[in-house]
């Protein structure tokens, strides 16, 4: 029952996405890029000479996730083929062009049909799927070409599906991979409290990816010289109850200047955060080779930037978490950023929740509570030892690329003598 369910829930997202393209922009992307999909698919296989493996993520933030394996597999095994695919226009708009991979498209939605079309064309020897992607056609598709296939930094809590009296089906789905790296022990005990002990504790590889951005960022003008002389609060995919509550600091700090990079930067966004901030601001399109100096917010009203701007920052406010969930806060305490988020829907995120602990996060709640406790951490003179506390947590948890590589390094070189 459980296998005609899914397989139809499938058939009902396939007609509900094609519905929602007539209006949403996003959903057009999605659907028009798996139109010609197998075709231009169909064109690079048949040209490609090489073993190819398989990266999968769902959107951008996996596939950050996902990154620093794919960058260290490609150095360590040039002569394979790297096929990257994406389910959300969101990554593979951004990603298409990655320099890394041979080749980059869209995954096909999870129809029988698709997942058997796909496998057979591309016959990747490995693949990795990055944290919660399980898609079931696909896995059996690949179980029937003897593919192997790994979950890649997967996190498990108690409340999902697979460990629910009624979840026979998806807990079967996981049984077709053949190894999890997770991220803790917690998700490793769940895995094996349903008899599923193919597995190794590895941490998250976003750790190995965000330290990387600190070695690799170089000084941008005219950044730098915007907060020369002033300490920053960099405000990392906002939503508008972000910076309702970010605006208060900021009206009565005026010595305090801000880089703020809305998480949708849509027109009506934008204008959303203008209006709240109700101080001098100006978008990046709109900068000149100088920023005014009455100038207190610059809002980056473009894609991709953020990880770059936490260099400039004394303090970081983390969007998402007054809505539907946090976003990345590791890039922010890679550079020993005091973090704030909102108190609302954080919990589910293992990082913040650590970050808390330690003392180098705080939630807050709506209104002026950011303004409070900011004041109150600068009266005590505590950013110091929060920023420390951030660094040294994101240097802790580093390596679990290298931790996954030296488990698939023998098999690769098993294959290889096949």
């Amino acid at each position: 029952m459980g296998k005609q369910l899914y397989q139809f829930g499938i058939f009902l997202l396939k007609v509900l996405l094609k519905i929602h393209s007539t209006f949403n922009s996003k959903s057009r992307l999605a659907v028009e890029g798996r139109k010609i999909l197998f075709p231009e698919l169909k064109l690079k296989m048949e040209v490609n000479t090489k073993n190819v493996v398989w990266f999968h993520c769902a959107s951008l933030g996996e596939f950050e996730q996902g990154r620093p394996l794919i960058e260290k597999f490609k150095a360590t095994f040039p002569d394979y083929f790297i096929l990257l695919t994406f389910f959300s226009p969101s990554g593979y708009e951004v990603k298409k062009n990655y320099e890394h991979a041979d080749y980059v498209t869209y995954m096909p939605l999870d129809t029988i049909k698709n997942a058997e079309k796909f496998v057979t064309m591309t016959q990747p020897k490995m693949a990795f799927f990055i944290k919660y992607e399980f898609w079931y056609n696909h896995l059996k598709a690949l179980s029937e070409i003897n593919c192997f296939t790994y979950s890649v930094s997967a996190i498990f809590r108690s409340n999902q599906v697979f460990f629910k009296f009624y979840g026979s089906f998806y807990r079967s789905l996981l049984k077709e991979i053949d190894h999890f790296f997770v991220q803790n022990k917690s998700s490793a005990a769940l895995l094996k409290g349903i008899s599923i002990n193919n597995l190794t504790i590895t941490g998250d590889t976003r750790f190995d990816r965000v330290i990387k951005i600190t070695t690799t960022v170089k000084p941008e003008s005219p950044f730098k010289e915007f907060a020369a002389d002033h300490n920053l609060i960099i405000g990392g995919s906002t939503w508008e109850p972000d910076i309702e509550a970010i605006a208060p600091f900021l009206q009565q700090h005026q010595d305090w200047k801000a880089i703020i990079a809305p998480h949708d930067i849509s027109e009506s966004n934008l204008k959303l955060h203008e209006k709240h901030l109700k101080v001098s601001s100006l978008r990046y399109s709109q900068l000149k080779s100088e920023i005014p100096d009455s100038t207190q917010v610059i809002i980056i009203d473009n894609v991709g930037m953020l990880s770059r701007l936490y260099q400039y920052g004394k303090v970081a406010f983390i969007g998402g978490s007054f809505g539907a969930g946090l976003h990345n806060t590791l890039e922010a305490a890679c550079f020993g950023l005091p973090i704030f988020f909102g108190n609302k829907n954080y919990t589910k995120f293992q990082e913040a929740n650590q970050l808390i602990a330690l003392g180098a996060a705080i939630a807050v709640n709506r209104g002026e509570d950011f303004k409070n406790k900011l004041e109150e951490i600068l009266k005590d003179h505590k950013l110091k030892e929060m920023s420390v506390k951030a660094e040294k947590f994101v240097n802790s948890n580093l390596g679990a690329t290298d931790k996954i590589m030296e488990h698939v390094t023998p098999l690769i070189h098993q294959m290889e003598k096949i």
